[in-house]
Order: structure tokens, then C-alpha cells, then sequence
């Protein structure tokens, strides 16, 4: 394991377009992007002051592992190119293993949301209202337990910093027109019953995801960013699921429970993160890996 991990990114050859919570974006020529996953953990919207060693790479990889699976489903942003060879040499450490050269898209401004259990905020919602973002839901379901069917609950990309907000199907027509969505929403409940079937013969449920799709030239959606990681997934180990309870995850779930611990308002600067909370973290994030792939690093 990287002792230290790479926080921040420091590319020269190529031009900074855009650096997010986790991921550092630079210009390859007008219509590509390098895409570099760093070893930064965002909580609760904010990034800690501290990497996860690896977890970068962890990303990386099960992301590339789920855009192969499931390209029959919808095209992606990947071009295949090899990230070393455009970076200057002295460069090729950074991004060996944690980039993806890919298409320069135009990202649509909504997060696909699929739901095929009831947890985190769709069980706050269900409690307060009988529903998960205005989708009914029959009377009497447990924390944790299965929907009858999953279900799109879209929302809003907020501003760094800034907290995404759940919204409605028709306000996804309204941002994005009536056939947009609806593709948007099939593609996304497809996407996401392909990948659970595969993975509960990983022993592995996927509780939930979000997915980020963007236009290419011709106006054809193309899946982006990433899919199916440990922080855009929750993924539990099945033989440890039970209804009623709030199952372990392979993710950055034990940051959170140690943050909730803390006296922290959620607002940045983040405390900082012990020794041995990193590391779990990252051997969570290994775990995923090996769990989904049957591949380590």
C-alpha cells in the first residue's frame, strides 16, 4: 500500500480543468479529458484533510471493471487510450493505474439514482412520509429491506461543497425534456439490475448507486465519471444481511459512523482522521475490490 497517497495531483504538460471532491480533470487537446482519481475522501460533502492510501486506484478499477461489464447496456466515456502516454514522463507516477483518458461530454445536470433497498436518506424519507422522493411505498417495510421493484430517484447536482437535493421525475423532464429522462431512467434501472444480478453471484448486494451520464457529439448518452465504486455504491456482503438492521458496507460508511462521533457541525474544516480509522477505511475499500472482482490490486 502507498504509505502517504496522493492527494492532490500536480500536472504540468496538461491543462487543469476541473478538480472535484476526488477526482482531478485535465485537457487532452478540445475534445478529451485525463480523469485522475486522487486518494481524497469526501463525508457528508466534505473532503477530509487526509488521503486514503490506494483508494484511487481501488476506484479506478472497479470502475473500469463495471464500464466493461456493462457496455452492452450504454456506451461510456472511456477511449482506451493509455493515461501514461499523455502526461510527460516524470508525470506517468500520478496517474499509472488511477486515470482514464475519456470523451469530453456534456454532463447532464441530474445524478441517476437506483434504490433496491430501503436505507440512509430513502429510509429518513419513508419513516417521515410512506414514500422515497414522492415514489409510494407499501405500508410496513423494515430498514434495510428489499423493494418490490428498484426505483429511479433522481437528484439534482449541487456545487462543491454543497449538498445534492432529491427531486422529482418531472423535474428531471423539466432540466433535461421528457425523452431524456425517460431514457435516462430505463438506462439507470437497467444498468443497475445487470450489475446486481452479477454481483450476487459475488455474494454482494447493491442496496444503491448513482449513476452520471453526459452527450457525446452526436447527442448519444454515454455513461461517465464513475460506476458502481464503494462511494458511489453501498455494497453489503449478503451472508451478513439482515432486515431491520443497517448492514456493514464495503465503503466510507466507517468514516461516517466515527464523524458522527465527533463534535463536528459537517462544515469544513473536517476533523482530522486517526491513524487507525485510514487505514480501516482503506482496507474497506480493498475489500470491495476483491469482493466485486475477484481481483486485488
Amino acid at each position: 500500500m502507498a504509505a502517504e497517497g496522493l492527494y492532490h495531483t500536480s500536472i504540468k504538460s496538461l491543462p487543469l480543468v476541473y478538480r472535484g471532491k476526488v477526482r482531478d480533470s485535465y485537457a487532452v487537446g478540445d475534445d478529451k479529458l485525463l480523469i485522475v482519481t486522487s486518494d481524497r475522501l469526501s463525508a457528508f460533502d466534505v473532503v477530509m484533510s487526509q488521503p486514503i492510501p490506494d483508494k484511487g486506484l481501488v476506484l479506478n478499477a472497479l470502475s473500469n471493471f463495471w464500464f466493461e461489464r456493462l457496455k452492452d447496456v450504454v456506451p461510456n466515456h472511456l477511449t482506451g487510450i493509455d493515461p501514461v502516454s499523455v502526461v510527460a514522463p516524470e508525470e506517468a507516477e500520478q496517474v499509472r493505474g488511477r486515470a482514464v483518458v475519456a470523451m469530453r461530454l456534456k454532463p447532464l445536470p441530474v445524478e441517476a439514482v437506483v434504490r433496491g433497498y430501503l436505507i440512509g436518506s430513502g429510509w429518513k424519507d419513508y419513516q417521515r412520509s410512506g414514500a422515497v422522493c414522492g415514489i409510494a411505498l407499501p405500508e410496513g417495510l423494515k430498514m434495510a429491506q428489499q423493494l418490490p421493484e428498484p426505483i429511479f430517484t433522481p437528484a439534482e447536482k449541487a456545487e462543491l461543497g454543497q449538498h445534492d437535493e432529491n427531486i422529482s421525475f418531472a423535474q428531471v423532464e423539466e432540466h433535461i425534456g421528457k425523452d431524456r429522462a425517460a431514457q435516462m431512467r430505463d438506462v439507470s434501472l437497467r444498468l443497475y439490475k445487470a450489475a446486481a444480478e452479477y454481483a450476487a453471484t459475488r455474494g454482494i448486494i447493491i442496496a444503491d448507486t448513482k449513476f452520471e451520464f453526459g452527450l457525446d457529439a452526436h447527442g448519444q448518452l454515454r455513461l461517465m465519471d464513475e460506476v458502481l465504486t464503494a462511494d458511489s455504491s453501498r455494497f453489503w456482503p449478503a451472508d451478513q444481511y439482515r432486515v431491520g438492521i443497517s448492514p456493514p458496507s464495503y465503503d466510507k460508511q466507517f468514516v461516517r459512523d466515527w464523524l458522527e462521533t465527533q463534535p463536528w457541525n459537517k462544515t469544513p474544516p473536517p476533523p482530522d482522521l486517526p491513524a487507525q480509522v485510514i487505514e480501516k477505511t482503506a482496507q474497506k475499500y480493498r475489500e470491495a475490490l476483491l469482493a466485486v472482482t475477484g481481483r486485488d490490486l
